[in-house]
């Protein structure tokens, strides 16, 4: 089975998850499988939770991307895996696994993943999510306040202290990377579906 990789990439709040969810519904007959980079994030249970509450969260060594390349390299070649989960609320891995089965498209899903080269290299489409930072953050702190217990103002601090310099570090200078470019994400319908027409033909000719 030949499987079809696609990235997609953006700052946090930048539209991501609603384009992802888009795509799920256009190809879900064609067997989709989503991996966010947000799975990967490295455990630290000899940490405590205030020390764990202190972590840089948006740099490139928070996360175990070598375990994510590992896994998409299992499902390219038929081979089911199992990616950990994460909890937002203590700031750890669970001890929880997730299942996942070889599919034809996988959909790969994170602020990070095209700053990363071994990870690029395995997407078939790199979609980058460009979307104002003051909307950016509107939605981080709608996001992080309604479903992950925060307080507005340890969202509003962690945006300044951690967010927004590695957004500009390491997550911005990634977009250079991509090959479609879609200001708003999901919320672009036009260009969604243009990029879902482009997905389509490439699976169809396989």
């Amino acid at each position: 089975m030949k499987v079809t990789i696609i990235g997609v990439a953006g700052g946090s709040g930048s539209g991501k998850s609603t384009l992802v969810s888009k795509l799920q519904e256009a190809f879900a007959n064609d067997d989709v499988t989503t991996l966010c980079h947000d799975y990967y994030y490295k455990e630290h249970s000899e940490l405590t939770y205030e020390e764990r509450t202190r972590l840089n969260y948006d740099h490139p060594q928070a996360f175990d991307t070598d375990m994510m390349v590992e896994h998409i390299k299992a499902l390219k070649s038929n081979v089911p895996i199992a990616h950990p989960v994460y909890s937002f609320v203590d700031h750890n891995r669970t001890d929880e696994t997730v299942p996942v089965k070889p599919s034809k498209v996988i959909i790969v899903d994170g602020i990070l993943i095209f700053e990363n080269k071994e990870l690029r290299d395995l997407m078939d489409i790199k979609v980058y999510v460009d979307t104002d930072a003051d909307v950016r953050l509107a939605r981080r702190i709608m996001r992080d306040v309604r479903q992950r217990g925060r307080s507005m103002e340890s969202v509003i601090d962690q945006y300044i202290s951690t967010v927004k310099p590695m957004h500009e570090e390491f997550v911005e200078p990634s977009k250079k990377y991509a090959d479609v470019i879609i200001p708003e994400g999901g919320f672009n319908s036009v260009a969604v579906q243009m990029l879902i027409q482009n997905i389509r033909s490439l699976i169809d000719a396989q």
